[in-house]
């Protein structure tokens, strides 16, 4: 089965016959999973008009490099890797260099400066654009493309082809952009306020990719839980529960996944839709962010260390074995000693399963990049490797309760470091190794029989 599939009729790239038959393109792909996505739906399109993917960039005739802004560091790595297509230019004068994503989208001026070798720069609502923009070099010359808004919501989804990375798993976007107000989230800015597909657009997208093969979805949106709020279908505002019902109603789909909710917003009703829908997973991410109510209130979060707890509470009454993971900053300006000790003692009673711990980095444009107080590094540092120390001891423990237990598992593929050992992914999103070779997209049921920090081992029953 091919990995690549063309989602949608009428495609964006219908109208053109495939210009670029023979040649290679590479793509590397900075940030989260809206950035992933947003390069499959690249290769889609590069491979519609009849590129091959290199497994290099100094075999590529194209190179596209998604960006991310979420971190300073990010913003330093990509630098650095252009740095490097510099060099992979100057012996190649035919290679095309893209760049694109949210660090293209703020800084479009900067990439030109820094990087004047650069030929094509697009931002996040222009994704489709790509083909038309390599186009323009050949006949213009180098070319910067940056919208300001999204102009249709389909117009980077379902519209594209997309180059999946996995024949049996995809993401599904069902909003673009946010309209919340957090101090050190640069997202809205690149990504715009919030735009939500219509329901029977997203079902039917759902539908075709199981056609298609897919048997596991994940639904994507920067803040899932308002899905539907800028919509007006006769009178009435789909929700996303309701959503996630009928997502779960679509035939050959096993396992359904969302990210992220934004805990303020995270209510009953999605709870509900998750136990009693088979096929959506007893799996939570729940970005806490922070303990302490000072802190929470700086970062414009919408809740306190103890109404994260009862919506957490709350999730784990209603959905049966629930595992729930979050994000954590450390170092926000202002944090305190006994701010960061509430963050620990939240942490401490919250039991996450995983958590993504950062050090807090100011991005240029956010409120929290203006603010004082800003922690020392070292300071940070410290608290910041007591906070892992916790988690790391945290997850252990809760891998450990796994142990004995039947789970069901979906294949993903051979270990990297042992292909005699294939790499599963349970209900609860933790790894599970499993001696043998099993076709990726496998649904099965093992018994766990060790568990590690960071994965578990079982046995096929």
């Amino acid at each position: 089965m091919s990995n690549t599939t063309s989602l949608g009729t009428p495609s964006v790239v219908e109208s053109r016959a495939p210009r670029r038959s023979g040649e290679s393109y590479f793509i590397r792909t900075f940030g989260c999973q809206m950035n992933e996505h947003d390069s499959e739906r690249i290769a889609g399109l590069l491979e519609a008009d009849g590129m091959v993917r290199a497994d290099d960039p100094s075999d590529a005739d194209v190179v596209v490099v998604n960006t991310c802004t979420i971190r300073e560091n990010a913003d330093q790595r990509l630098y650095g890797y252009l740095g490097s297509l510099k060099a992979e230019k100057e012996h190649n004068a035919n290679l095309r260099i893209v760049v694109g994503g949210c660090t293209a989208q703020k800084d479009k001026e900067i990439v030109r400066e820094r990087a004047s070798w650069v030929d094509v720069v697009f931002g996040t609502h222009n994704t489709h654009r790509v083909l038309d923009l390599l186009d323009q070099v050949e006949e213009w010359g180098p070319v910067t493309e940056i919208w300001e808004e999204a102009t249709d919501p389909e117009a980077g989804s379902s519209l594209m082809p997309s180059r999946r990375e996995a024949d049996h798993s995809a993401w599904v976007t069902i909003t673009t952009g946010c309209n919340n107000s957090c101090t050190f989230c640069i997202v809205p800015i690149v990504r715009g306020a919030e735009i939500s597909r219509r329901p029977g657009d997203v079902i039917r997208e759902i539908q075709r990719l199981a056609a298609d093969g897919v048997v596991e979805i994940t639904l994507l949106g920067q803040n899932v839980n308002s899905y539907g709020r800028d919509l007006d279908l006769n009178g009435r505002q789909p929700l996303f529960a309701d959503l996630l019902r009928r997502a779960g109603e679509v035939d050959g789909i096993g396992r359904i996944r969302y990210t992220s909710p934004h805990p303020k917003d995270f209510r009953e009703d999605v709870a509900y839709a998750m136990a009693e829908t088979p096929n959506v997973a007893a799996q939570l991410h729940l970005p806490l962010q922070s303990g302490s109510d000072s802190v929470l209130a700086a970062m414009h979060r919408g809740y306190t260390g103890t109404r994260f707890l009862e919506k957490l509470e709350m999730a784990r009454r209603l959905v049966p074995d629930l595992s729930v993971s979050t994000d954590i900053i450390v170092g926000f300006p202002g944090e305190t000693d006994d701010d960061f000790n509430r963050t620990l003692a939240v942490v401490e009673a919250a039991r996450f399963d995983s958590a993504f711990m950062f050090q807090f980095s100011p991005r240029p444009g956010t409120p929290a990049a203006e603010m004082s107080g800003h922690v020392p590094h070292a300071t940070v540092q410290e608290r910041f490797d007591r906070l892992v120390e916790m988690q790391n001891t945290i997850t252990l423990e809760q891998n450990g309760t796994r142990v004995g237990l039947v789970e069901s598992v979906l294949t993903e593929g051979p270990s990297r470091r042992d292909p005699n050992v294939a790499t599963t992914r349970s209900e609860g999103n933790r790894i599970v190794h499993v001696a043998g070779d099993f076709e990726p997209g496998r649904f099965m049921d093992v018994r766990i029989t060790r568990a590690a920090p960071h994965y578990l081992e079982g046995t096929p029953v």
